[in-house]
């Protein structure tokens, strides 16, 4: 991990600086699939990876990494439609730091033709996440039951609370209005988090 340090002429005291990193493979594995090795290391807020749960921490990843398959799957799209030979002409590439960039293309016109011979995967399995993240990672997997159950139990108290309306007022049971106005509220705050949280699933779990 790279750092800066200082220390200073009168003193053995080494000031550290706040220093961090983004390690990304990329690896394919199958058509229209890769394996995707990263680390973040850095010197700092180490205290949060023992308080964030995992899952929530996949979660803003996963948010990154959809913009960044798309755009890989829209410049994939371009490439083809272009003609693979003159990718060069459709990318800007140049800095010194892009020079591997241009001996892996010229690398795979030479010996792969410019194609794999993989399917080009479509939208929905673009960014779907279930089968390709969260039933492989047990924190994802296990806070996707959680969340399965909580939403069943705020349904199940949002009706069980109807029900309870209906039952005093079909019976002799008193209710004041404020009661009632309570009741109310309960029933589509617990439906309406259900229903929410139905949304939050289906987003950072599925797609």
């Amino acid at each position: 991990m790279p750092r800066r340090t200082h220390r200073a002429s009168h003193s053995n005291r080494t000031t550290l600086f706040a220093g961090f990193m983004l390690v990304v493979f990329c690896v394919p594995v199958a058509p229209g699939r890769s394996r995707l090795i990263w680390v973040f290391p850095r010197n700092f807020g180490v205290w949060l990876d023992l308080i964030m749960p995992r899952w929530l921490y996949h979660v803003g990843q996963n948010r990154v990494l959809d913009s960044d398959a798309y755009i890989l799957h829209v410049e994939e799209c371009k490439f083809a439609a272009s003609g693979l030979d003159s990718w060069h002409k459709y990318c800007y590439v140049p800095a010194s730091s892009d020079t591997m960039v241009i001996a892996f293309r010229n690398w795979f016109r030479k010996y792969c033709k410019n194609r794999v011979g993989w399917a080009t995967p479509q939208p929905d399995t673009l960014m779907e996440r279930y089968w390709s993240h969260v039933v492989h990672c047990r924190s994802c997997s296990a806070a996707l039951k959680a969340m399965r159950a909580l939403e069943v139990a705020l349904q199940v108290v949002s009706v069980a609370v109807v029900g309870v309306l209906v039952v005093a007022k079909e019976t002799t049971l008193a209710m004041s209005t404020a009661q009632r106005a309570v009741f109310v509220s309960a029933a589509g705050l617990c439906f309406a988090a259900s229903r929410w949280l139905s949304k939050f699933i289906e987003e950072n779990f599925f797609f």
